[in-house]
């Protein structure tokens, strides 16, 4: 009896969540774009979804190996571990940005925005894991 009641409290893990938003967000990366007709906004909403699935895939591999990739290895090292199978490429042909400490975050991954420059507004605003943001 009392293994029963331990068996019907058993929740889901962190992995299975992370991966069950991994799943959705690369889901939406594709839909979104396609269902919005505001080009500005589906690239926007593009970009913060591949943010989460690269930061959902950094926490794995944090949960694997003890730490985050370094700076150096970047996030070519969630490739060439098996965690995503390419890096892809910000909304606008630009690289998605890595910083290992981060400045706003224990990490930070963000891309510059249409400007492929720091700062700016509107569409050239810099886009990342940070809270304002995401």
């Amino acid at each position: 009896m009392k293994q029963k009641k331990l068996n019907s409290l058993r929740g889901f893990s962190l992995i299975e969540i992370l991966v069950v938003l991994a799943i959705i967000g690369i889901l939406l990366s594709f839909v979104v774009p396609s269902v919005i007709n505001r080009p500005d906004e589906a690239k926007l909403i593009k970009a913060k979804n591949d943010i989460n699935v690269l930061e959902s895939s950094l926490t794995l591999f944090k949960l694997d190996h003890g730490d985050y990739p370094s700076q150096l290895s970047g996030l070519q090292e969630l490739v060439n571990k098996n965690y995503i199978k390419s890096l892809p490429a910000d909304p606008w042909g630009g690289s998605y940005q890595y910083l290992n400490p981060g400045i706003k975050n224990e990490i930070d991954i963000f891309t510059y925005g249409a400007d492929q420059k720091e700062g700016g507004e509107g569409k050239n605003k810099d886009i990342g894991n940070w809270i304002e943001d995401l």
